[in-house]
């Protein structure tokens, strides 16, 4: 059965594996586990940067098609579902309709973009995605009418997902893992305490309930692109993205299969897009389509490891959780440690984007193929070990048997 699920592409290393389960774990437990909106906030946004990493590495680790657009149809996603709330209406139609008429923009888009540029060298290509996506993004800053501008829009979500609702009569209860924790390691002489106060009481309201719809979406469209990949239409990527020339001999019509991965790459981040704006409740240009996401989307695909889908869940979640608390770590060094001086400024918790920056250098460098690409490196290295050791020790008894 899982064979099935996972397409046959396991993690194939035992530390991703436990690493993966635990998020999997985290994610699904998350508002159980987790108390806090800052807390929620980030495991929402983990949830649909796995879609929107996992739809890049789709184009760029699985057919080395390097495109700046990406933003841009997230921002479609976005924009689609906050005008079709504010000016249809506020039920689930108009989130449906909302979602079909972004994706079928997305769609000609992207359609006409990988037609009309996908036939030139792949820097021409990025460039040209690069041009459109800074003139989309133009586009929407002036049309203040329509977008809002710099300002962006309120999405007024449905009732059923907004924090009014309750499904339930009561709270539910939750288990704060962190705090237990945190209180085994500094006081474990006063354990029984810290875990009777560990409980906490969790509402469920429309917030969890949308929260829990993002965990549905980001885990099927995983699973879709893992089989995806392991498909023949994936192994014709994979020929693209080795050889181009090679496979174009062999008889396939590359442009299409490239202009279909740009289109589907394009839905799936529109879709993304939509999900964003249901759980943030709010879009503007600068958390929708400005450039700096676009790099932060390569620097988590690169992170984790490009043409693995399963880098897409590891960068994702590492980026998002260093960009989330590392001012926090900061902080708690700087209160620990009393340093003064030049060092002391370094550790300022608003440094962190140069540590975040430093440890992202240090990350490329010692992981160069991603975390995970680099973790199955290992594995490999270590099973090969391990079957010379059991063949020289066969020829061994074989030997001794002789004599």
């Amino acid at each position: 059965m899982l064979n099935a699920v996972f397409s046959g592409d396991f993690p194939r290393s035992r530390i991703l594996t436990a690493a993966l389960i635990l998020i999997a774990i985290s994610l699904a437990l998350g508002p159980f586990l987790f108390p806090g909106t800052r807390a929620f906030a980030t495991l929402g946004m983990i949830c649909i940067f796995i879609i929107v990493v996992a739809s890049y590495d789709l184009m760029l680790g699985y057919t080395h098609i390097v495109s700046f657009a990406h933003t841009m149809f997230f921002g479609i996603g976005s924009y689609g579902i906050a005008l079709a709330l504010g000016h249809v209406g506020t039920g689930f139609g108009a989130i449906f309709i909302g979602i079909a008429g972004a994706l079928v923009v997305s769609i000609v888009l992207s359609l006409v973009l990988g037609l009309l540029s996908l036939r030139v060298k792949a820097i021409f290509f990025a460039l040209v995605t690069l041009a459109v996506a800074f003139a989309f993004l133009s586009l929407v800053t002036q049309l203040y009418h329509v977008t809002g501008g710099e300002d962006g829009l309120r999405v007024r979500v449905p009732r059923e997902l907004g924090p009014a609702y309750r499904p339930l009569d009561g709270p539910l209860t939750g288990f704060n893992i962190l705090a237990f924790l945190k209180v085994l390691v500094t006081q474990p002489w006063n354990l029984a305490d810290g875990f009777r106060e560990a409980f906490f009481n969790v509402n469920v309201n429309g917030r969890v309930l949308m929260y829990y719809v993002l965990v549905a979406v980001a885990t099927l469209v995983f699973l879709f692109l893992l089989r995806l990949v392991n498909s023949p239409f994936g192994r014709v990527l994979q020929a693209i993205r080795e050889n181009e020339f090679r496979a174009q001999a062999l008889g396939y019509k590359t442009v299409y299969y490239r202009t279909a991965v740009v289109i589907l790459s394009a839905a799936l981040a529109t879709l993304a897009g939509c999900l964003f704006a249901l759980f943030n409740r709010y879009v503007n240009p600068e958390n929708t389509l400005n450039f700096e996401l676009m790099v932060f989307i390569l620097l988590m695909c690169v992170l984790g490891g490009m043409g693995t889908l399963y880098g897409a869940v590891i960068g994702a979640v590492v980026f998002i959780l260093a960009q989330n608390y590392l001012q926090d770590v900061l902080s708690a060094i700087g209160d620990q440690v009393a340093v003064g001086g030049f060092l002391g400024k370094l550790i300022a918790p608003e440094h962190w984007l140069l540590w975040f920056g430093l440890l992202f250098v240090v990350s490329v460098y010692f992981f160069p193929s991603g975390i995970v690409g680099q973790l199955r490196l290992r594995a490999e290295r270590r099973q090969m070990a391990e079957e010379e050791k059991d063949s020289s020790a066969a020829t061994d008894l074989q030997e001794k048997t002789v004599e």
